[in-house]
C-alpha cells in the first residue's frame, strides 16, 4: 500500500473559503484557468511537509483576505499502519503551528509521515539561477530518503547564524568560535554525507532508456566534507570570514550539477524544454528510488507540468506516474491536456468566482 494524501480541507487559505478533497491514491488532477486556485491547492499540500512550501510565502501571507482571521489545513495520510492525521495553521500575527495525531509537533517531524517532492514553474529556471534554488531542490530530495536531514540543515544553520554575529561583531574569543565552528562541522559533515548519498541513489535508479534524459549529477563544494577537515578549514578563515561579515566556507556554499548524459552537455546549455525534461527525469529517478527503498513513493506536486512538454513526453510521463502508483498533483489550465490519463486518475476542475475558488469531480 502507497503512502498517499487522503482528505484534506482548507479553511481561509488563500483563495479557498473552504475546500474539502476526498482521494483514493490516484494521480490527482487540477484543471481550470489561470488564477483559478489550482497552485493554492498544491501550496497548502506542500505544507504538509517540512519548511515554507512550494512558494516559500511567510505565513501571514497565507490567510485569505480580507477577512485575515489565520488559515488551516487538516489533512489524512493513509499509510500501511493505518491513518496518520495531520493540522497545520497559523493565527494571526502567530507562528505556523503543526499537530500531528492529535499532539503537538514540529514542522521537521512532517518529514517522517510522508515524501513529498515537487516542479513549479518557477523551477524552469533552475539551472539558470542562483546555486540556493538547486541547494533547496538537492536537499528536498535528500529528505525525502532521510527525513532527519531536515534537522541537520537547521542544527548547521543555527550555529552558522551564531558564529556569522560573531563575525559581524569583531568577536574574536576563540572559544566561542571553536565551539559553533564544532557544532557546524558535525553535522556539515553529515548534511554533505547525506547529500552525496541521496545522488548516488539517483544515479542507480536512473532510467537510460526512458523517454526522459539521464541526468549526470554531481555536488559541487570546495569546502572539506570531512568533519574534521571541515572544523579546521572553518577555524582557518576565521579572519577572512570576519573581513566579509559572514561563513565562506561550508556546505551552505555547495551547489548541484546536471549534465545530459548522452549528449554531454550541461543543463544551463540546454533549451527550455530539454532542461524541464531534465528535471522530470530526476524526479521520476527520485521516486524509483525510494519506492525501492521503501516500497513507498513519494507525493508529486506537478504545477503546470504540461507546459514544455510535447504530446509524446506528456503521455510517457503519465505512464510512469501511474507505473509507479504514486499520487502525483498535475495542474494545468484545460482538462485536455490529461486526457491520456483517463480513469487512471481522479479529476478535479477548479473555479474561481468573487474572490474565491471553487473545485469539483470532473470525472471522465
Amino acid at each position: 500500500m502507497s503512502i498517499y494524501l487522503a482528505h484534506l480541507t482548507l479553511s481561509h487559505f488563500r483563495s479557498h473559503q473552504r475546500t474539502r478533497l476526498v482521494l483514493d491514491g490516484r494521480p490527482v488532477v487540477l484543471a481550470g484557468a489561470n488564477g483559478s486556485g489550482k497552485t493554492n491547492i498544491l501550496e497548502a499540500v506542500s505544507l504538509l511537509s517540512p519548511g515554507r512550501g512550494l512558494r516559500r510565502a511567510p505565513p501571514e501571507d497565507i490567510a485569505r483576505k480580507p477577512e485575515a482571521l489565520g488559515w488551516k489545513l487538516r489533512a489524512e495520510i493513509a499509510t500501511p499502519d493505518g491513518p496518520r492525521r495531520v493540522e497545520t495553521w497559523a493565527e494571526p500575527g502567530q507562528a505556523r503551528q503543526v499537530r500531528i495525531d492529535e499532539k503537538a509537533a514540529p514542522q521537521i517531524a512532517l518529514g517522517s509521515v510522508m515524501a513529498m517532492l515537487w516542479l513549479t514553474p518557477a523551477m524552469d529556471r533552475l539551472w539558470l539561477d542562483g546555486a540556493e534554488g538547486r541547494r533547496r531542490f538537492l536537499d528536498r530530495m535528500v529528505l525525502s530518503f532521510r527525513p532527519d536531514h531536515a534537522a541537520q540543515v537547521l542544527a548547521y544553520e543555527k550555529a552558522m547564524r551564531e558564529r556569522n554575529r560573531l563575525l559581524r561583531d569583531g568577536v574574536g574569543d576563540g572559544g566561542w568560535h571553536g565551539a559553533l565552528e564544532a557544532q557546524m562541522a558535525a553535522a556539515g559533515a553529515q548534511i554533505s554525507a547525506n547529500r552525496r548519498a541521496a545522488l548516488d541513489l539517483l544515479a542507480a535508479h536512473a532510467d537510460s532508456d526512458g523517454p526522459f534524459p539521464v541526468a549526470d549529477l554531481t555536488l559541487e563544494c570546495t569546502a572539506p566534507q570531512d568533519q574534521a577537515a571541515l572544523a579546521a578549514a572553518l577555524a582557518e578563515g576565521r579572519r577572512r570570514d570576519m573581513a566579509a561579515g559572514r561563513s565562506l566556507t561550508g556546505p551552505h556554499r555547495a551547489d548541484l550539477g546536471a549534465v545530459w548524459a548522452a549528449k554531454g552537455m550541461a543543463a544551463s546549455q540546454c533549451s527550455t524544454g530539454e532542461q524541464k525534461a531534465l528535471l522530470i527525469s530526476i524526479i521520476l529517478a527520485n521516486a524509483r528510488a525510494l519506492a525501492a527503498l521503501t516500497s513507498h513513493a513519494p507525493v508529486l506536486l506537478l504545477d503546470e507540468i504540461a507546459a514544455h512538454l510535447d504530446l509524446g513526453r506528456r503521455a510517457a510521463l503519465y505512464d510512469a506516474v501511474c507505473a509507479l502508483e504514486v499520487q502525483a498533483f498535475l495542474t494545468g489550465t484545460g482538462a485536455e491536456l490529461f486526457e491520456g490519463l483517463g480513469a487512471r486518475a481522479q479529476h478535479f476542475t477548479v473555479t474561481e468566482a468573487d474572490g474565491l475558488s471553487h473545485v469539483k469531480d470532473s470525472a471522465p
